[in-house]
């Protein structure tokens, strides 16, 4: 039976590389689909949450799928990456890509994925990339297997790059729902990756070569990346004006070509801080100054313009930072999640911290603190303070009571608002300080 036919009957047999996120999610959801699947990881502490049937994730559905997988045989998880190349037909890797300090992209967790895949890969099996990876990784991947193997590429085994396209909070039904892009190294490649996708995808398979694939990936978090640093050069331009940057997108979004994202105190998570840069990684520069990096930069200010919008609150309320309290809610880098990779909060907590300043911290979702004192709910970390800092658009901070805020901090308080959770009128009406990013009342940050 050839793998076209296997995959067909649903009797072929899937590894996943890297059981980080979304490789849990990939495994998670081609066993629910009735394909047996074996989850391999460099981290036997992974492997062994994975493989408990008791793993707990902040969205719901994804830990039930993954759970029942294990639980009917048909997901078990491995740290034998040799045995799991051979006894599989298909092998996805998802392992991380970061950057470094400089952001340069770091593939060698990749490199080695490969290098074990290649040590083992057998003609006949179907190599897929699900990682983001810099334009030209995928035609790398292939000249390692090859070298490794002594096998041919197109010919012995088959390699695509199929990016994730999965938002936090959302996985399961964004994996199954979301349009798939297939970028092959060659044709048939293409297909058999896109064929395999096609039996538990719901939304439109698009067949593509793998570069034209991976800077389409890359692509999307940029041009997201790019809108938000249009929003946050907006709402630097509100505050001199003394406007409302929520009104002005309102009015500007209804013009049927525009789309304005909000703007906020940074921008975190493990995609929009590192894939413009992967896009950037071998670009020859040009003569005319880069707008991505521009932009990059510009979204980066915003942490030290919050923390700037902290210290000039507390002055206009007659208070020493060194001699204040702090109260941040939220660490994660958006609401919903409990990620706080490159989240704008540690930043912006240290920066209080090193200022001298104490600082209670609460989010629903994270456990993290960034060296603040960690309270177990709002109510707590914002009594007997000076300021209150939203850092994270959770929902339940849109809820908050006013009143009892008021009544429980430090008089006068005031609120610096990094994602436009509070009503400004409110809180001015009962008699709280508010500044927020892009509100430019009496606000005369520049």
């Amino acid at each position: 039976m050839d793998l076209f036919d296997a995959i067909s009957k649903r009797v072929c047999k899937i590894a996943v590389f890297g059981l980080g996120h979304v490789g849990t999610t990939i495994a998670g959801i081609f066993a629910d689909h009735g394909f047996t699947v074996v989850g391999y990881d460099v981290n036997g502490k992974v492997v062994k949450i994975v493989a408990s049937e008791k793993l707990k994730l902040p969205e719901k559905e994804l830990a039930e799928i993954v759970n029942g997988a294990v639980k009917s045989g048909k997901l078990s998880t491995t740290l034998d990456s040799s045995r799991t190349v051979k006894s599989c037909d298909i092998i996805i890797i998802s392992v991380q890509t970061p950057i470094s300090k400089k952001h340069k992209p770091n593939l060698a967790f990749l490199r080695s994925a490969c290098k074990a895949i290649g040590q083992a890969i057998e003609p006949g099996k179907l190599i897929i990339i699900e990682s983001t990876v810099p334009p030209r990784t995928t035609e790398r991947v292939a000249l390692i297997l090859e070298n490794m193997s002594g096998l041919k590429c197109g010919k012995d085994f088959w390699l695509s790059y199929c990016p994730e396209r999965l938002t936090p909070g959302s996985s399961a039904t964004d994996f199954v729902k979301n349009e798939k892009i297939i970028g092959g190294i060659d044709m048939h490649s293409a297909r058999l990756a896109g064929h395999l996708y096609s039996q538990v995808v719901k939304g439109k398979i698009i067949l593509t070569d793998s570069l034209s694939a991976e800077i389409a990936k890359l692509a999307e978090n940029t041009f997201r990346s790019v809108n938000i640093a249009f929003a946050n050069e907006l709402a630097l331009i509100c505050e001199q004006y003394k406007v409302d940057i929520q009104e002005v997108i309102k009015l500007a979004n209804t013009h049927p070509r525009v789309n304005i994202h909000m703007p906020g105190c940074g921008v975190g998570g493990p995609c929009l801080p590192k894939d413009p840069y992967l896009l950037l990684s071998e670009v020859k520069q040009n003569p005319v100054r880069s707008m991505i990096k521009c932009s990059m930069r510009l979204n980066s200010f915003m942490e030290s313009h919050t923390l700037s919008m902290i210290l000039f609150a507390l002055r206009r309320v007659r208070k020493d930072i060194g001699k204040s309290r702090i109260s941040v809610l939220g660490v994660t880098y958006k609401k919903g999640v409990s990620d706080t990779r490159c989240a704008p909060s540690k930043f912006i907590i240290q920066g209080l911290l090193k200022l001298g300043a104490r600082v209670n911290v609460y989010d629903p979702l994270s456990t993290e603190s960034f060296d603040g004192t960690r309270c177990a709910e709002p109510y707590e970390a914002i009594a007997r303070t000076d300021c209150l800092v939203i850092l994270t658009d959770h929902d339940e901070f849109s809820s908050l009571d006013l009143l009892k805020v008021k009544e429980i901090m430090n008089e006068p308080a005031c609120i610096v608002d990094g994602r436009r959770k509070i009503d400004p009128a409110i809180a001015e009406s009962i008699g709280v300080k508010y500044y927020g990013i892009g509100f430019g009342s009496k606000n005369e940050i520049v």
